[in-house]
């Protein structure tokens, strides 16, 4: 498919994640993450993180927030979130299928980060027998609009946790996005910020398929190979989906991907500012850019091709570039949207 900013979903394999497959495509080894690669790569996040952390593998997102919220509460607790968050909007009610009906509250933000007041207002409106107790706060690095928490902003929401007595966890898909942004050691906006447990992507930003559910509080990863056998997310060849993180994280892949995506929306962004009719909505902080436009120009640009997210009737449209994206790409989608505007 050409012409795409759809999403980072839509990219290939890059080649490290490739080659490390390749690796260990040969011979026999033992199942279900019994093997050196799988060891080897739980070693490398524990030290990207430079904590010793209790590492999990499965296949995809979903699975990886909805197991990761079911190990943090209880059937009676609720998990608050914001009102766009992933686990809401695009997970069919997983988190509370597996979690045997954990309500999920709902809170607004600016920019697609929970508004902390909303969060303590959530917490203690209610604290009555009859009100699902709320056990969990779950949070989005790069948030689902594209921006990114600070330091100080995650020190804010940890310290906040702590007082609730709320545990955290942090969706993470786009987390390599976040942290080059941010250009900060991993440990910062992770568990010395106070994050529990965090769902670390890899299928957009280079891997095939696979997560990382990665537990800074080990304490709340008891069982969770159980939970991973029940759900069907417990690899048998588990070498495929551990491997990968080997060549993303051996020799700095995973930030350079990130990096270069960053990159190409920043450039798709200030491109997109001058162009008479077209305003961004959010700050493009990662790899993702949020703009409104008139209807029109949206349909013009589909009919030459151009594949993106939009927001039926309302104008607005999402643009994801990813690690494979090139300057190219965004130079040609420019051209295309200037072209456009020029004849509307």
């Amino acid at each position: 498919m050409k012409n795409q900013f759809a999403s980072d979903n839509y990219s290939g394999i890059c080649a490290e994640a490739w080659q490390a497959m390749a690796a260990v495509n040969h011979g026999y080894a033992n199942s279900y993450g019994d093997d050196p690669w799988t060891t080897r790569a739980c070693n490398l996040i524990r030290d990207f993180f430079e904590t010793d952390c209790q590492v999990f593998f499965v296949f995809n997102g979903t699975a990886a927030n909805s197991l990761a919220l079911s190990a943090l509460c209880h059937s009676y607790h609720s998990i608050i979130c914001h009102e766009m968050a992933h686990v809401e909007t695009d997970e069919c009610g997983a988190t509370e299928f597996f979690s045997n009906g954990t309500k999920i509250l709902l809170v607004p933000g600016e920019h697609g980060k929970v508004d902390l007041k909303a969060v303590e207002h959530t917490v203690n409106r209610r604290k009555d027998i009859h009100y699902p107790k709320p056990k969990a706060l779950s949070i989005t690095q790069a948030t689902e609009l594209g921006t990114v928490y600070t330091p100080a902003q995650l020190g804010e929401v940890g310290e906040l946790c702590r007082r609730l007595s709320l545990r955290l966890h942090m969706d993470g898909a786009r987390f390599a996005n976040a942290l080059a942004s941010l250009q900060v050691a991993p440990k910062e906006i992770t568990w010395k910020a106070g994050v529990d447990v965090l769902t670390f992507g890899g299928a957009k930003n280079g891997l095939a398929l696979g997560e990382a559910v990665v537990f800074f509080n080990k304490e709340l990863a008891c069982e969770f190979d159980y939970r991973c056998k029940q759900s069907g997310q417990l690899a048998s060849k588990m070498r495929f989906l551990s491997a990968p993180w080997i060549g993303l994280l051996e020799n700095g892949a995973l930030l350079r991907n990130a990096a270069h995506a960053n990159h190409c929306a920043r450039l798709l962004a200030e491109g997109l500012k001058l162009v008479p009719g077209v305003e961004l909505s959010h700050p493009c902080e990662a790899n993702a850019v949020f703009v409104s436009m008139p209807e029109p120009m949206i349909r013009a640009l589909n009919e030459r091709g151009w594949y993106f997210y939009t927001f039926i009737g309302s104008g607005h449209a999402r643009l994801m570039c990813s690690w494979s994206t090139t300057e190219a790409d965004v130079e040609a989608l420019l051209q295309d949207v200037c072209e456009v505007a020029a004849a509307s």
